[in-house]
């Protein structure tokens, strides 16, 4: 089949493939992955493992750094890596088996876009499982958009007890997707300073 792709044209990539990860704490770290993603090992060995979710050959590579350095926990790079699920039910549902397994988020926000849940690995890596809180493309951009996401870019934590105990009620998925729909006690807020202030213009 002859190229006829053209210089003008923007090509974007079809898909994320996997992400790789340095492990120090590398058979802990692979157990941790397993547990929270359910993952499956398409290969694995002392030096390098490959796991997967889904029909892809790995999602998640593990390279064994056991010898190395741990980074300083204010750095420069890569922050985290965040995981969609299908739908509220699910995220909730999930959340409430790995708690059972002694498994939790440290933070539970809904950001406006999406429900999110924040965890970290052994080596302390941030990952995020969430859920879209918008059902078109749309009304997410639109979000970005708007006054509320002006004042507050980051978002209110919610109680994911609350939030599932709202949903088992019959509570309709897209409203408890709403900022502010299952608030935490005053006071047991997440309190977001692993950044330092930005250097001064």
């Amino acid at each position: 089949m002859p190229n006829t792709l053209t210089a003008s044209q923007t090509i974007v990539p079809q898909k994320l493939a996997h992400i790789v990860i340095r492990a120090k704490k590398y058979d802990e770290m692979i157990e941790w992955y397993r547990t929270v993603l359910n993952l499956r090992g398409s290969f694995e060995s002392p030096m390098i493992s490959f796991l997967t979710y889904d029909e892809e050959h790995h999602r998640i590579a593990f390279l064994n750094t056991a010898h190395l350095p741990s980074p300083d926990k204010k750095y420069t790079g890569f922050d985290h890596a965040a995981f969609t699920y299908k739908n509220l039910d699910e995220l909730l549902s999930h959340w409430e088996q790995l708690k059972d397994k002694g498994v939790e988020p440290f933070w539970c926000i809904n950001h406006g876009p999406t429900t999110s849940m924040y965890f970290r690995d052994p080596d302390g890596n941030e990952i995020e499982l969430q859920v879209d809180n918008f059902p078109t493309m749309e009304g997410c951009i639109g979000w970005f958009s708007s006054e509320e996401f002006e004042k507050n870019p980051i978002g209110l934590d919610f109680d994911p007890e609350l939030l599932l105990q709202k949903l088992r009620n019959g509570g309709d998925e897209w409203e408890l997707c709403k900022v502010g729909s299952a608030p935490v006690k005053p006071g047991t807020e997440y309190h977001f300073d692993t950044l330092p202030p930005p250097p001064s213009a």
